[in-house]
């Protein structure tokens, strides 16, 4: 499944509880905020290695994504506050931030500190201008 409502898993008088992840390998978490400043585009690439999961806390996004094969489709989708879409390995994606948006990127592989841009290839068209 490409995007989840992430749903609540307790209830009382003091508040709830999400579950995000359940027994996953996450190696790197990074909080994304975007600025008030009209139509941001962040991605345009794909990862390798990594797996992605994007869960948006504040606002909304487009997620634009394909496969490798140049002539595959671009397929788009919304994704709202409390949910959840996960990027894997090999899918050219692209993020639109409409409003001012906050997410939190989960991620598998080569992804944080120094590792950042070794897992990131451009050498395509970008989906998303």
């Amino acid at each position: 499944m490409k995007i989840k409502k992430i749903k609540t898993a307790f209830t009382d008088e003091r508040g709830s509880i999400a579950d995000i992840f359940y027994k996953a390998n996450i190696e790197h978490v990074a909080i994304i905020k975007t600025l008030d400043k009209g139509r941001i585009i962040r991605g345009n690439h794909y990862h390798k290695l990594t797996t992605q999961h994007i869960f948006m806390t504040k606002g909304s996004l487009r997620y634009w994504y394909r496969e490798q094969d140049v002539n595959a489709p671009v397929n788009v989708i919304d994704v709202p506050e409390g949910h959840m879409v996960t990027t894997e390995p090999m899918e050219i994606h692209a993020l639109e931030c409409l409003e001012k948006s906050e997410f939190i990127v989960f991620s598998t592989g080569l992804r944080g500190g120094n590792d950042y841009e070794s897992d990131t290839y451009r050498d395509f068209e970008p989906i998303l201008k």
